[in-house]
């Protein structure tokens, strides 16, 4: 069992926008840096998460956890309190199996008050790794091992982030992505909020009617302002409305999602049914988004089912991530019927894609669906500790 901390440098002014920098940073001698927008922490650098589980027969799963800050953390939690759950223990490959696994590492901090955050992050990393060994034993993708006879092989994608340097590269971007055949758009309320509307009218107008876009909040709205923004993105037809308030707060979110049309979409923040059985007790969303390297597949699978009891989509978050994670969220997709969307960060993927033996790919606008056993991802170990020397 080998926890294995990633920190790569990346081109912060390309990156900002987009994934794991969607505003502007402040400066600062620290790699991690507040957002110039409001109080949050982000990393300068491309930081991951990886685990590598080895059966005694020689046979390895690839997990990753969301870690887009200290890495190291979630690495420590993998290597001090979950090897001792998976170390020497027998695994048969089967869904109970996994199932199994991830209620004994979740139980590792029961009545010590870890129900989330760093903790559930590592578990999602080896629940991911495990979910690779699975398939790979059964000589199945996973999504076949989580949907026998329906798995999809394609994802429809949306473009996550358009450059906000600029009105004209803004505008750039969304025509090249519109002639490649994509529809869907994602903008971060990245600054003053005098800045939102218009810049949404601008991806629009580019648009022509051909796209509709949604509205990642960033969680900076407040109840007393919600509705009337709301509203304003109800004119504009606007896809969905993400992140709107600050997570903790499940009946403002309810009061948000009753008094517009625009779908409320939250689940990024959240990583297990325990945290969202608020929200869905409240209806506070329309649309739910858990991010795989934060719940996991085996998590994310019993968030899909309490969605689909309530009549509620299904969008995987992807962030910063690895080929482990990404195809992860594409398997799941592949297995829920209530998942007809997922989320395509061009410059994530490319930097994922160098680290993959057989890179992941988009056709016409859609995710493929890897068809290798297991996730269908292999990390090339070399060119990772190339990059991680220099």
């Amino acid at each position: 069992m080998e926890a294995i901390p990633v920190r790569l440098p990346r081109d912060l002014a390309s990156a900002t926008g987009t994934a794991g920098s969607p505003t502007t940073l402040r400066r600062s001698a620290s790699p991690y840096r507040w957002s110039e927008a409001y109080p949050c922490l982000y990393s300068v650098n491309f930081e991951t998460a990886l685990v590598k589980l080895t059966t005694d027969s020689g046979l390895t799963g690839w997990g990753e956890a969301q870690a887009p800050l200290a890495p190291e953390v979630a690495c420590s939690i993998v290597d001090h309190l979950l090897r001792p759950v998976v170390l020497d223990a027998d695994f048969d490959g089967t869904v109970e199996g996994v199932r199994g696994f991830w209620q004994r590492m979740y139980s590792t901090m029961r009545v010590r008050g870890q129900t989330g955050g760093f903790m559930l992050d590592a578990i999602s990393a080896v629940d991911m790794a495990l979910w690779d060994l699975a398939g790979k034993m059964a000589g199945k993708p996973v999504c076949r091992l989580l949907a026998p006879d329906g798995a999809k092989t394609r994802i429809p994608a949306y473009i996550s982030g358009l450059p906000n340097s600029s009105g004209e590269k803004r505008r750039e971007a969304a025509k090249t992505w519109l002639g490649r055949g994509y529809t869907a758009f994602k903008l971060f309320f990245d600054s003053g909020p005098e800045t939102l509307l218009p810049a949404l009218d601008d991806v629009l107008s580019t648009l022509g009617g051909e796209g509709r876009v949604a509205v990642d909040a960033l969680w900076r709205f407040t109840p007393t302002d919600m509705i009337g923004w709301g509203r304003e993105l109800d004119a504009r037809n606007a896809l969905w409305l993400e992140a709107p308030l600050p997570p903790e707060d499940p009946a403002a979110h309810a009061a948000l999602a009753r008094a517009i049309r625009t779908p409320v979409a939250i689940g990024e923040s959240y990583r297990t049914t325990f945290e969202l059985a608020p929200f869905f007790r409240e209806r506070a969303m329309a649309i739910v988004q858990p991010d795989l390297g934060r719940c996991g597949i085996t998590e994310g699978l019993r968030i899909a089912a309490e969605a689909a009891g309530h009549g509620i989509d299904v969008v995987p978050h992807i962030s910063v991530a690895f080929g482990p994670q990404v195809a992860a969220a594409l398997h799941f997709a592949a297995a829920v019927p209530e998942c007809r969307l997922t989320e395509y960060n061009p410059l994530v993927l490319d930097v994922a894609n160098r680290f993959l033996q057989d890179p992941l790919e988009l056709k016409d606008a859609s995710y493929l669906v890897p068809q290798g056993p297991g996730l269908g991802v292999e990390i090339v170990e070399a060119e990772l500790a190339r990059a991680a020397a220099r």
